[in-house]
């Protein structure tokens, strides 16, 4: 082969490589993409049932805080 050859192959199959990294990069992107969406949508399921964790945890805590003020003695 002579060196004008060699060059137009090693420049072919650079510009190949690039095509297929490319290709990769853009998946990756659409995944990354639908993850997010599928994180936002998820939030959005669970916000509501976490504000009702939230309320029921604050309910505990004062029931605790008011039994736990008392004289110091608990009668079992």
């Amino acid at each position: 082969m002579t060196m004008p050859a060699v060059s137009l192959v090693t420049i072919g199959l650079s510009v190949a490589g690039l095509v297929v990294v490319a290709f990769c990069a853009f998946k990756v992107y659409l995944g990354v993409r639908r993850f997010g969406r599928e994180l936002d949508r998820a939030r959005a399921r669970l916000e509501p049932k976490h504000a009702v964790l939230r309320d029921e945890l604050r309910d505990l805590q004062e029931a605790r805080a008011a039994r736990d003020s008392g004289d110091g003695v608990r009668s079992s």
